[in-house]
Order: C-alpha cells, then sequence, then structure tokens
C-alpha cells in the first residue's frame, strides 16, 4: 500500500540519519573514554610515587591504614564496567532506559524455585523457602510491564527493569545500599543530550526496538503498521484482506 510505504521509508530515512550520528557520537565518546582512561593512569602513577615517598618519609604504619581506608571509600563509589556496582549478593549494570541485576543462585536452579516481584517501587527476589536475597525499595520508580527476569546458563537470576525516567542515572538498585558517583558513568548514551529532539527522539526509538526483539515482541514499526493496517480495514469493509501482508 503506498501509504504505509510512503511512511516506511521516512521511518527508515530518519533512523539511517539517527544511525549515523549515533555512531559519530560513539566514536567520539570512545575517544573522549581512552583520553580519560589514559589521563586517570597517569595521574594514578603519580599519586601512587607521591605515597610511597611519603611512607618512607614518614609513619608507614599510619600511611599504610589511611591508604586502605581511601581504597574502601573509593571502591564503594566507583562504578563497574556497566557504570552499577558489584555488591556481595547481586551485581547490578545500568544504560539510560533500564537497569540490569544479575543474582547468582545455586547451579541447577529452575524457574518453579526464584520467587521474583518487582512492583513500581519495590523489588523482592529470593528462592522459595529462603530469606530474600533483595528485598526493598527501589532507587526509582520502574515501568513494572516493560521488566522481566529469566535464569541465565541454570546459575544466574537476570533481571531487568525498566526505568519510569529514561534519561537519569540510578545509584544504586534498592534504597539505603551502596551508591555509584553517577559524575563517572562514562556511556555512549550519555550523548543523547547532545541531539537536537527529532534525532533523540529516533535514537530513544531504536533503543525501544531493541529491547523489543530481545524480548521478541513487535517493534515500534510492526506496531505502527498493525495499528494502520487495522484503521485502513475498518475504514473499508467492503476489501478483502484475507492474503494482506505487512511488509
Amino acid at each position: 500500500m503506498a501509504i504505509i510505504s510512503d511512511i516506511q521509508e521516512e521511518e527508515e530515512r530518519k533512523a539511517r540519519d539517527a544511525k549515523r550520528k549515533a555512531a559519530e557520537l560513539e566514536k567520539a565518546a570512545a575517544a573522549e573514554k581512552e583520553r580519560v582512561v589514559k589521563a586517570a593512569a597517569e595521574k594514578e602513577k603519580r599519586e601512587s610515587s607521591v605515597v610511597t615517598e611519603g611512607r618512607v618519609a614518614g609513619s608507614s604504619a599510619e600511611k599504610d591504614a589511611s591508604t586502605e581506608v581511601e581504597k574502601k571509600e573509593g571502591k564503594a563509589n566507583k562504578p563497574n564496567a556497566g557504570n552499577g556496582l558489584d555488591m556481595e549478593k547481586y551485581s547490578w549494570t545500568q544504560q539510560l532506559p533500564e537497569v540490569n541485576v544479575n543474582v547468582p543462585v545455586p547451579e541447577g536452579t529452575k524457574s518453579r524455585f526464584v520467587v521474583c516481584e518487582i512492583k513500581k517501587d519495590h523489588l523482592k527476589v529470593g528462592l522459595k523457602g529462603q530469606p530474600p536475597i533483595i528485598d526493598g525499595e527501589l532507587h526509582k520508580p520502574v515501568k513494572v510491564d516493560d521488566c522481566f527476569w529469566s535464569i541465565e546458563d541454570g546459575k544466574a537470576l537476570s533481571i531487568l527493569l525498566t526505568k519510569h525516567n529514561q534519561m537519569e542515572w540510578w545509584k544504586s538498585v534498592i534504597k539505603g545500599d551502596p551508591e555509584v558517583d553517577t559524575q563517572k558513568v562514562e556511556p555512549e548514551t550519555s550523548k543523547l543530550s547532545d541531539l537536537d529532539p527529532e534525532t533523540r527522539q529516533t535514537v530513544e526509538k531504536m533503543m525501544f526496538d531493541q529491547r523489543q526483539k530481545q524480548m521478541g515482541l513487535p517493534t515500534s514499526d510492526e506496531m505502527q503498521k498493525q495499528d494502520m493496517l487495522k484503521k485502513f480495514m475498518s475504514q473499508h469493509p467492503e476489501m478483502d484482506f484475507s492474503r494482506a501482508k505487512i511488509a
């Protein structure tokens, strides 16, 4: 159908433009990240040298204790590679739209043994007959209908939490748990704020479509085509759509 085809071509053009801009931003972000990593390594090397000299000149025991405290404090706030934290009982990572929680479980655990209750402001995770592994108020609200969990390789529980506000970083999964320093996160998606509104909307659409595909659900384009076809069919009941296909 010409109408659907024209709309599809326009959407594909926007998607190509957005993909190109996103690739440029990703390349720039990677270069910036490399620069920051190198600068941090050089700084750490210089500071390490200064600390070593200070230990020789001053009290070795006092310096060692102070350094150990600094390491512990730094580890509590420094994000892991996925902009989250590695906790004692679970780990988590995040992107702007979502949070991924990974909870180790005994190998061979089946889904029927899992307790996973996801509410707008609360998360409870554990195994039946045992104390909860996670049970507390979420750092920020989530879209419950867009959240899901699964058993990965029979030894880990993977939980996807879709943020209600998909343009902010979480400091923790559960309120009261150790927090990450959101100023230190370095994802490519943080560059979304640099895009113009139209491109930003298209990139967010691409991210939504990616999540839909991962869950085996229709993409936004497929949903739009289905809605358009249903509307067209309702407006033309005299036509035979038994062989109509959405291309």
